[in-house]
Formats: structure tokens, C-alpha cells, sequence
């Protein structure tokens, strides 16, 4: 998976957690993570890593939503309300257990599900003050809610819409990949609305596939790819496929049947472009390969499509305010450590 998250999701993970004698460091270093990126400008981890430094929060302190509400959810909840709602006779049903589970455990944080016309709605409502980053628990325990839902009926939901109830982030760029779909900010509450037909599936999983699925927990809920409905998912595909022989604006809008104007059109209409698109792409590999191999940088460069080293540099600067061999440097550094 050669996707990258933002390090807001990483410096608000640290929010409202509790006083410990483990430092901030530690646990960056058991995920992989160097710290330099706390405060390096753009700093980015692969999902893998977040990923990572979630489980190692959640084993230390035994809440599997590290620090984010007055009471911690123990290890083994998640797993619990999986297994209630495994035997539901659709997704429907289902969904209104999820809702009934949190209802019972958690007094400052819940979720409301209704039917508007055809739409269903999952809101998030805050009942206390949140102990942890607002922002980051809105967006974790949303895609939480339709990570659950989308593998309880082993179909990808794709999201209609997404509202948040905060300001829009400088990283919301990411919302592309993680939130594909109409995103809207400063609303009332935040809600995600799904078509109302994927409440009648059943449920397709059954305990056996329950480990998998939360050993992967929470990579697989960040990014989705939905090619069939997000050209810039599309893009992104073919460009993982074919950056070194078709990498061009006009190679791959031949190659998805269609003109270059048509494509630049549609991605507009995605809130992006194809140079946007194609740098994401090669900056999500290049940290992949900068903090889980050991390529030489020119290798790196040269898979990239760069003409030279000193290209690459220099984009991979603009991309995330370091260079590649600072991020290497500093992946080596924490390892040593």
C-alpha cells in the first residue's frame, strides 16, 4: 500500500494521552517513525507506520481510542462489537448495534444513525467535552464506522458525503484517498451519508475473518481505492502501473479513453489535477522507499521517472520540506537509537 498520511495524524495521536514515563520517542521509534518528523514542515509516514504507532498506543495503555474520551475502551472491545454484530440479517441491522454498542459504553461520545429520503446517515455527537484532538477522533472514529461497515458486507460503501463539524485542515488534500466523496467543512455535526440500498445486504463475514481484520487494524480503513466512480483513483492506479512508460498527461488520458481536456475537466471536479494526481503518487512511494528500503536514492529517482538525482531532491523538498536523504539520514539515526 504506497499511501502516505499527513504527521497531523501523528502529532494529535499525542493529544490527551495520559502522563507516562514512555516518552513521545519511544514509541515514534517502535513504529518507525524518526521523530525529526514532529516538526519537520509537510511531514508525511506511510499508513503502515501510523498504523504501527496506533497499536503500540492502544497495547501501552490498554484503550483501543488511545486518550480520546474519559472512559478507555480495553483491548478486546473492538473485537467484541464485531462479534455482536456479525450475526445481524443485514447491514441495517447491524448498524444500529454499532450505534447501541458505544451508547452503552462511552457517556461523552456517541453515534446517530438515520434514513433521510435515499441516504443513510452516520453522525458522530459529542455529549462532554472530547479529551482528546477533536479533529483527529471525528476522523478516526468515522472511518472506523465505515471500515466495519464495508468489510461486515465485504463491499467497498463508497461515501456520497462526508460533513465535517470543524474547519478545513491544511492536509485535507488527503481527504481525496481517505474520504472520497462530497467533502463539506464547518458543519453542525459530522456525518457520513452512504446510499441507503447497502442496508439490505447481509452480512458476508463470520468470526473466522474476524483476526485478520483486526490485526490489520486501522491501515486497511484509511485508503480505499474507488476507481470505478473517482477518476483521480483511476489516475492513481495507472500512474502505480505504468509511471515509467506512461506517466504523461496524454498517455493516460489515451490510455482511460478519453481526451486530456475531458480528464483535466473531471479531476477539477474531484477538487484536483493530474500534476497534483502524479506528485502525490510519486511522493507516497518515494517515503515508502526511503523508510522501508534500503534503495539507493538514484534508484529511487529513476523508478520515479526524475531525470537525474537533483530533480528528485528538489521535488521531494517541495513535497514534504525535506530532502530524501534527510529523511533517510534520520529513519537511520532513529534506528540506531
Amino acid at each position: 500500500m504506497t499511501v502516505t498520511v499527513s504527521m497531523h495524524f501523528v502529532n494529535e495521536l499525542f493529544k490527551g494521552l495520559p502522563n507516562s514515563s514512555t516518552s513521545p520517542t519511544r514509541y515514534l521509534e517502535r513504529a518507525g517513525i524518526s521523530p525529526f518528523l514532529l516538526s519537520a514542515p509537510h511531514g508525511r509516514v506511510t499508513v503502515e507506520q501510523f498504523a504501527e504507532l496506533y497499536r503500540g498506543l492502544v497495547n501501552e495503555l490498554d484503550d483501543e481510542t488511545p486518550g480520546f474520551f474519559s472512559r478507555p475502551l480495553r483491548g478486546g472491545t473492538l473485537k467484541l462489537l464485531c462479534l455482536s454484530m456479525l450475526d445481524a440479517p443485514n447491514l441495517q441491522v447491524a448498524l444500529h448495534r454499532y450505534t447501541q454498542f458505544f451508547r452503552i459504553l462511552l457517556d461523552d461520545f456517541g453515534y446517530v444513525f438515520t434514513l433521510e429520503g435515499d441516504f443513510a446517515r452516520m453522525a458522530l455527537v459529542e455529549h462532554a467535552p472530547l479529551l482528546g484532538s477533536r479533529t483527529l477522533i471525528h476522523e478516526l472514529m468515522l472511518k472506523l464506522f465505515h471500515g466495519i461497515a464495508s468489510w461486515m458486507i465485504a463491499r467497498k460503501i463508497p461515501p456520497i458525503l462526508m460533513e465535517c463539524a470543524y474547519p478545513q485542515p491544511p492536509y485535507s488534500a488527503d481527504y481525496l484517498y481517505f474520504y472520497p466523496g462530497t467533502v463539506r467543512f464547518e458543519q453542525p455535526q459530522t456525518a457520513i451519508y452512504i446510499d441507503r440500498d447497502f442496508l439490505d445486504h447481509p452480512i458476508r463475514q463470520t468470526k473466522k475473518h474476524l483476526g485478520a481484520f483486526l490485526k490489520r487494524a486501522p491501515a486497511d480503513w484509511f485508503y480505499v481505492s474507488f476507481a470505478d466512480r473517482l477518476l483521480t483513483h483511476r489516475v492513481r492506479e495507472h500512474l502505480a502501473r505504468h509511471l515509467t512508460t506512461s506517466g504523461t498527461v496524454h498517455s493516460v488520458a489515451d490510455a482511460l479513453h478519453m481526451s486530456p481536456r475531458t480528464l483535466a475537466r473531471h479531476l477539477k471536479r474531484e477538487g484536483t489535477h493530474f500534476q497534483a494526481v502524479k506528485d502525490e503518487y510519486r511522493r507516497d512511494v518515494a517515503i515508502q522507499a526511503l523508510t522501508c528500503s534500503e534503495k539507493p536514492l538514484i534508484s529511487i529517482a529513476e523508478a520515479l521517472s526524475f531525470e537525474d538525482l537533483a530533480c528528485f531532491s528538489r521535488a521531494f523538498k517541495t513535497w514534504t520540506g525535506n530532502s530524501p536523504a534527510a529523511y533517510r539520514k534520520a529513519r537511520t539515526a532513529g534506528n540506531a537509537l
